[in-house]
């Protein structure tokens, strides 16, 4: 219930057509009261020996006419709400995730965020436009129907009182079982969309690895363990819906009985009789369909616990803006003293690092695999969190500026390309859909790929599929390049973005970046000397710590780490090139 009332604000932004929809219940149900009145005159006419069914007969049309008017007006408003419930649970989960950090999506795997942003919130929908509205109903005809019972005839009406609690009881029991039930469904189901998600992503890894039946026999569990959930909960609904009929079955039996020997013994009329018959299935409807109702609020509710939960996660980073910064960078970026571990690790990942960027400044962060460095990039636009007092900005504590300020004039190019399912040109222009094509051409030409482009079938409109799929992985990395380059941000870090581009390419692209960027921050990150030998400073990062900085030149001759990789990278090109030159010779002769 506590989950439930949480919906209550979501539904108080719709009072005008939810009274309207409860209003639109109750006239319904009155007009629905009052057929049994005419319907008792025109029996009780037919018995005197003096029928007079005209006039009840168009009465009753008419109630019949105004209560089916009043259930589809009500029907509508109710619905509605629920829909629009939906829509605003679904608007804030999604908005509420873009917020959230890597610790965030290391807990909720992308299928079930999926399946609680639809399935919950579908629940939710059904529990707020069809459980609402059957609660109400049930009430209202409860109500109604035993005030017309008491007035026709007080006894008869005691009798119901005696399976109440059995009723109560039975409805409590299986309301547990049924939440439990439901929170399993909906957990298999979560399993089943993330395995779902993992493997469609994951479908050239699986069929290079001849996988295909390992995954199928993986899936046929998944959904086998959902299926059985599944089953489980249709039992116990099917189990409540066979038992609640029961007890109203008992209850007309008992009402038929003693009512019929009261009309028998003259006590009360057959007219009265068969009134008081209707109102009593009124009053026993909702014990029939106790089953579904409760089956239909469990689930809404197993729904709103789900989603709730992601909702009361708070974001890792959050805006501070402590103290007045400026609208616009200049481009300067230093860092004092710097450490920094992932949350729920012991090793530090970053140690004491000090380093200060000059405006217009091209520097260039080298280093090993799992020195370091893309975590410290990550700090630099706080996808991570750096701890205060350790970043700044124009001499200003990176976390006193808006996140949306940071990461709109520090552009992060990451080293794994994404792309969308969209043509080449809205994947360009994804921050601003409106740039001008000449934009648009500059920045791909400066990335190396305007050639590139032209080649395609429709040039720069072309379809580039999920996640870049028809493109190469140089291609790729140079589309996402030119996306960063774009935007012409005063800070741009490029994290390892040439891993896929060959060096003929990736000299070009460096060529052009440096005209662009002149007098703007360039941060390059990368463990090849080639891209970094031109820069103006040369960081080189070993095991989470700043071993050397310095020029190409000064570096080389300070005969440090930076040296050792330069040879160790130049004897590995060496003999990539025997290689290639000894391929044909060797190819010849076979």
């Amino acid at each position: 219930m506590e989950h439930l009332k949480r919906l209550l604000p979501y539904l108080s932004r719709y009072k005008v057509p939810f009274w309207g929809g409860m209003i639109g219940l109750l006239v319904a149900r009155v007009f629905e009261a009052m057929i049994p009145l005419y319907l008792k005159e025109a029996i009780d006419s037919i018995a005197a020996g003096q029928p007079r069914l005209g006039a009840p007969a168009l009465i009753i049309l008419g109630l019949v006419m105004a209560r089916f008017l009043s259930i589809i007006a009500s029907r509508r408003l109710i619905r509605r709400i629920g829909v629009m419930v939906a829509y605003d649970l679904r608007k804030r989960f999604y908005a509420h995730v873009q917020k959230q950090g890597p610790g965030f999506f290391a807990r909720y795997p992308t299928g079930d965020l999926m399946a609680r942003a639809i399935n919950d919130i579908q629940l939710i929908r059904q529990l707020v436009g069809q459980g609402t509205r059957a609660v109400v109903v049930m009430f209202f005809c409860a109500a109604i129907g035993l005030f017309f019972m008491a007035r026709l005839s007080p006894s008869l009406t005691l009798l119901l009182l005696p399976p109440l609690p059995i009723i109560t009881l039975v409805a409590y029991y299986f309301s547990k079982q049924i939440f439990a039930y439901s929170f399993k469904v909906q957990q298999g189901f979560s399993e089943l969309s993330e395995h779902t998600q993992e493997n469609l992503n994951g479908i050239r890894t699986v069929q290079a690895q001849v996988q295909e039946d390992a995954e199928i026999n993986r899936f046929e569990k998944t959904s086998s363990k959902y299926a059985d959930s599944y089953m489980s909960l249709i039992k116990t609904n099917s189990l409540l819906s066979s038992f609640m009929p029961i007890l109203g079955v008992i209850c007309q039996i008992v009402i038929l009985g003693y009512g019929g020997s009261r009309v028998l013994a003259g006590e009360i009329g057959v007219g009265t009789f068969a009134a008081f018959f209707w109102y009593l299935n009124m009053v026993l409807w909702p014990v029939r369909d106790a089953g579904n109702m409760l089956t239909l609020w469990q689930r809404g509710a197993t729904g709103a616990q789900r989603l709730f939960e992601v909702l009361d996660t708070e974001p890792e980073i959050v805006d501070q803006c402590s103290e007045d910064v400026p609208d616009q960078l200049s481009g300067e970026m230093e860092i004092q003293g710097l450490s920094y571990k992932y949350p729920y690790t012991e090793k530090t990942v970053l140690k004491d690092i000090s380093l200060k960027i000059r405006a217009g400044e091209t520097v260039a962060i080298l280093g090993r695999i799992g020195a370091g460095k893309s975590t410290l990039l990550k700090l630099f636009v706080r996808l991570l969190d750096p701890p205060p007092g350790s970043l700044f900005l124009d001499g200003h504590d990176i976390q006193a500026y808006p996140l949306d300020q940071v990461r709109d004039q520090v552009a992060l190019v990451l080293q794994d390309p994404f792309l969308f399912a969209e043509s080449v040109r809205s994947n360009l222009t994804y921050d601003n859909p409106e740039r001008s094509l000449n934009v648009v051409w500059s920045a791909a030409e400066a990335a190396d790929l305007k050639d590139t482009i032209l080649t395609f079938s429709n040039e720069i409109e072309t379809l580039v599929g999920e996640r870049g799929v028809t493109l190469s992985g140089g291609q790729k990395q140079r589309l996402t390049l030119a996306r960063g380059l774009i935007r012409n941000s005063p800070i741009l870090i490029l994290d390892d973005c040439f891993s896929n581009v060959d060096t003929e390419t990736e000299e070009r692209i460096l060529r052009r970046l440096k005209r662009r960027r002149k007098n703007l921050t360039t941060i390059l990150v990368s463990h090849r000397v080639s891209t970094v030998r031109e820069a103006d400073r040369i960081v080189v990062l070993d095991e989470g710590r700043i071993v050397e900085t310095g020029t190409h030149e000064e570096l080389i001759s300070n005969g440090g780490l930076y040296a050792h990789i330069e040879e160790a990278q130049n004897q590995r090109g060496k003999l990539m090139e025997k290689l290639e030159k000894s391929a044909p010779e060797a190819a010849g002769p076979a």
